[in-house]
């Protein structure tokens, strides 16, 4: 059995351990997969406030002062936000801030760190 890990396609964890022969398991979302499955890509193309492409896993600032409904402040412009993950809709990126806990963002208000 291979002891090499390869990262996981979903959560971008580099813990991904192979299972059997052909079969690789991620020890944090718990996604399996066959890396020599070729998979296509999303069509997903999401853009920083200035125009900069987005990747899961990126890292971006917050341009502005962000409102949030039911916290007592707001999300300071300059806040930096680690391991994004990209999604559909108007809300295009879900997160984690610290102080905050999980949240989604839109593309518009942070700039790719």
């Amino acid at each position: 059995m291979s002891e090499e890990m390869k990262p996981c396609p979903v959560c971008e964890s580099p813990y991904g351990y192979a299972m059997g022969e052909a079969l690789y398991v991620c020890p944090e979302c718990n996604h399996e997969w066959n890396p020599g499955e070729v998979k296509e890509e999303s069509g997903l193309m999401v853009k920083d406030a200035n125009g900069n492409p987005l990747v899961d896993g990126d890292t971006v600032v917050v341009v502005k002062d962000l409102p949030v409904k039911g916290a007592p402040k707001p999300i300071k412009a300059g806040t930096k936000v680690k391991n994004i993950r990209l999604t559909e809709g108007d809300h295009n990126i879900d997160c984690k801030i610290d102080g905050f806990g999980s949240m989604a963002l839109k593309s518009e208000f942070v700039k790719k760190a």
